[in-house]
């Protein structure tokens, strides 16, 4: 189950939703993260506005982001990890199939088919959920 493959999944994935979280974060709390912000269609900045707006979204996002990356790397619990990350990862290819299609599909593709890697390679942990 831990080949060298799914390990270097593991950790890329891990990586990838530490520093995407945290952005998320700063650019909330002291309102400039330290990647660019891209522009979106006005729909997906809407949509984005809206979440900001409710003042707990997208905190709560960007702190899963990074509490399931730490989980990932420190290979702690994380067949719980990569259940946090599903409904996360979905809507992130969802958000940019309906609201922003040219701006971060690769990202999203990537982001839910490593998730699927990994849930598929902690299937057999996953079984007794769906008996």
């Amino acid at each position: 189950m831990d080949s060298n493959f799914t390990k270097i999944i593991r950790f890329i994935l891990g990586l990838i939703l530490i520093v995407f979280g945290a952005n998320k974060l700063l650019m909330i709390f002291m309102e400039s993260g330290f990647l660019p912000q891209p522009s979106m269609p006005p729909k997906a900045g809407e949509f984005m506005g809206s979440l900001n707006a409710s003042g707990y979204m997208l905190p709560i996002v960007g702190a899963l982001e990074v509490y399931v990356g730490i989980l990932l790397i420190l290979k702690k619990w994380v067949p719980f990890a990569l259940i946090l990350l599903a409904p996360i990862s979905v809507n992130i290819l969802l958000f940019h199939f309906f609201l922003d299609l040219s701006g971060g599909m690769i990202g999203a593709l990537v982001v839910a088919t490593l998730n699927g890697i990994l849930i598929y390679k902690h299937w057999s942990q996953f079984k007794p959920l769906f008996y």
